[in-house]
């Protein structure tokens, strides 16, 4: 019997093991996003119901000590939950205060330029309609990720997050900090791709110190307008084996490791099976774990779909390697 008590424990702890993790992991994020509180509950209410037996049972051991110890971690989770929805409210005031500023200040503009065909009614829900919401997932690129059809493979891939395409084809790593000021910052995204490089090759074959300078400056410009943003560096593909673009990709994949952003080699969009990823996400939201897909994941889903459906179209640009 006391080995059965043994191994009932070591189930325990193996179970548990996992939730302090993700108690540190929920603190950091700031955010109660992504966590399901129903999930926890009902964890909560398993161990709530393995305690009861014990206690009925008269098995007074170490092993209901184990019971306790991760009720105890468990229920932490809800603590953090708290707080993460209180600071949710604190984001999403401070979010509606600056989007009253911005629908004010469209209005003021399109009332300067008034068609007088349009009610009031029109100019306001025009401008509600523009404003894009906060803490989304950004795609930056150029002009072959401009295409890219992002809000309908999102639908498509149930992705629990916005993501918006602010591709630009003049867009490359020199313009890139100045571009992301105007363009992206006052969206504060929590996460970014970027597939920068493709219009840099020559600057970068003449100075590649200036190149890297450049790309870790965007990379500070966006840590300072969310230290939590994730981020993605993409790589630029090279079907001609070119030594610059093999040296550049050397560079993005260092300057990645370095900023502790998530390096992409989209190689292996070849061999991504769409069908398998998406499997696998409905598998998690049924179990209730409504976490963001990783940034890579997101990568692959983009540009498999732009692989199949511009190689042809596009042939003169290359793609992600």
């Amino acid at each position: 019997m006391e080995l059965a008590h043994l191994f009932e424990a070591l189930m325990l702890v193996c179970f548990g093991f996992s939730w302090p993790l993700n108690v540190i992991k929920a603190y950091k994020a700031r955010t109660a996003k992504g966590t399901s509180l129903a999930f926890i509950i009902l964890i909560i209410t398993g161990y709530v119901a393995g305690i009861t037996a014990k206690v009925i049972n008269h098995q007074f051991n170490y092993v209901l000590a184990v019971y306790f110890l991760n009720l105890a971690i468990v229920m932490c989770n809800i603590f953090v939950y708290i707080r993460n929805k209180s600071l949710d409210r604190k984001a999403k005031n401070k979010n509606i205060l600056r989007m009253d500023s911005l629908k004010i200040e469209n209005i003021e503009e399109d009332a300067m330029n008034l068609n007088y065909s349009n009610s009031l009614d029109e100019i306001i829900n025009k401008t509600n309609d523009s404003i894009e919401k906060t803490n989304s997932v950004i795609l930056m690129g150029g002009e072959f990720d401009k295409k890219i059809p992002v809000n309908e493979l999102a639908k498509s891939f149930d992705f629990n997050f916005v993501i918006y395409n602010k591709s630009d084809a003049n867009l490359c790593v020199e313009n890139s900090t100045k571009y992301f000021k105007e363009n992206i910052a006052q969206l504060y995204p929590e996460g970014i791709l970027i597939h920068l490089g493709k219009d840099d090759v020559k600057s970068f074959s003449e100075d590649s110190t200036r190149f890297d300078n450049a790309y870790l400056n965007l990379l500070n410009e966006i840590k300072q307008n969310n230290k939590n943003c994730r981020i993605a560096l993409i790589s630029i593909n090279n079907p001609n084996k070119d030594k610059n673009i093999s040296a550049m990709n050397v560079h993005i994949k260092a300057i990645a490791e370095s900023a502790k952003a998530t390096f992409v080699n989209l190689e292996s969009v070849k061999l991504w099976n769409p069908a398998a990823t998406k499997a696998a996400s409905e598998f998690a939201y049924a179990m209730g774990l409504r976490t963001r897909k990783p940034l890579k994941d997101v990568a692959d889903i983009l540009y498999s779909y732009a692989f199949n459906e511009f190689a042809e179209e596009d042939s003169h640009i290359t793609l992600v390697s």
